[in-house]
């Protein structure tokens, strides 16, 4: 499937949709926040410039061939969310993760996005499994998943080692027995 032409309408201005040549100054300006940056992967660089985005943007970070999108709100990608489909014996799982420009932070809308996000991901990938990992201290990330019905499963001890520090991981996930379940 073209992912590209995909959108989630979340609600209360709130969408996902395709990331676009023309998100490259929002881009930056949400990315380029150490208290972002801390939660997610290194792939996701602190300081974030505009070679980052364009990097991105361009596809030589992330594989737009999955289900990768903008958090649109009030008309300007501020986020991202995004899933990436196993291989193999593994083809009916896909791990996923997201983040958001800190000025959004603590008012439900990565809870809302998540909501409209999993269920979708799960259909369209034909989808038993959906997990996340999150790092130990990002309670909030933890509280989102929570509130959209992820069970934490377990830990993975010392598993990342990001800024000089070792830390662990929670593993979160959402199954389901057959594909028609909600």
């Amino acid at each position: 499937m073209d992912w590209r032409s995909a959108k989630i309408e979340v609600g209360d201005g709130i969408r996902l949709r395709a990331w676009r040549a023309d998100d490259l100054d929002a881009l930056v300006r949400h990315a380029d926040d150490e208290q972002v940056s801390r939660g997610v992967s290194d792939r996701f660089p602190f300081p974030y410039t505009r070679a980052d985005g364009e990097a991105f943007l361009s596809g030589r970070v992330v594989d737009f061939h999955h289900p990768v999108f903008a958090i649109e709100i009030g008309g300007q990608a501020c986020g991202g969310i995004g899933a990436r489909p196993g291989q193999g014996e593994h083809a009916h799982t896909a791990e996923f993760g997201y983040w958001l420009g800190r000025e959004f932070w603590g008012q439900g809308r990565m809870t809302r996005v998540v909501s409209a996000f999993a269920p979708w991901v799960m259909r369209e990938l034909r989808l038993y499994r959906l997990q996340a990992t999150v790092l130990d201290f990002n309670t909030g990330s933890a509280r989102v998943l929570a509130k959209c019905g992820f069970s934490e499963e377990g830990l993975q001890h010392n598993a990342v080692f990001k800024r000089g520090r070792l830390h662990d991981l929670r593993v979160f996930a959402k199954v389901r027995s057959v594909l028609d379940d909600a």
